[in-house]
Formats: structure tokens, C-alpha cells, sequence
């Protein structure tokens, strides 16, 4: 279960926060259990014309993180690799604690 506030702009229609939400919720689920390529990939078209800056989506995507530990950019770049079916980001999560034991 989560403890953190997705990132939201509050200047944002309650339809934009839904889509933005969306996103996060799919980036959890890559992490948590995996989703298909096709759910991630609409999931962040949806969120681009949202958020269309770079800069702004860079930094949604640095503030999810530091609340979640899950990347934007990871999950965007395994789903992008695996092409089609499902993707699980799990392994990296666990992978990530162990860098950060060492």
C-alpha cells in the first residue's frame, strides 16, 4: 500500500488529473507486478498530452520517484525494449535496494 501523494498540478481539469494519475498507477503496477506494454505505452501517450514538456514531465517524473522509488524514465525505456506483452520492473526495484545497502 502506498503512503505518498501522487504529483498533481493543481491548475490541472480534474479529467488531466485522472490521466495523470493513471500513469502513476500503471508505473506501479510495472514495479509491483508488471502490466502489458500496450496499458504503459497508452498510459503515458495519455499523460504526454497532459504534461507535452519535457522539462515538465522530467520533473513529475524526479518527484514520483523520490516519493515511490519508481522511474518514469526506467518504466518508460523497459516497456519501449520489450515491445509487445507484459513487463515487470520488479527485479530492478530489488536490484536498486541492494545498490543502495552497499
Amino acid at each position: 500500500m502506498r503512503d505518498y501523494q501522487y504529483p498533481l498540478d493543481l491548475d490541472w481539469t480534474t479529467d488531466e488529473m485522472v490521466v495523470v494519475m493513471k500513469m502513476w498507477e500503471v508505473l506501479e503496477q510495472a514495479y509491483e507486478k508488471g502490466v502489458s506494454v500496450d496499458d504503459f505505452l497508452k498510459a503515458y501517450a495519455n499523460f504526454k498530452k497532459v504534461v507535452p514538456s519535457i522539462g515538465e514531465e522530467r520533473r513529475l517524473g524526479r518527484e514520483f520517484e523520490k516519493l515511490s522509488g519508481y522511474s518514469l524514465y526506467r518504466g518508460l525505456q523497459a516497456a519501449k525494449a520489450q515491445g509487445r506483452g507484459r513487463f515487470s520492473l520488479a527485479d530492478s526495484k530489488k536490484m536498486q535496494k541492494e545498490r543502495k545497502k552497499k
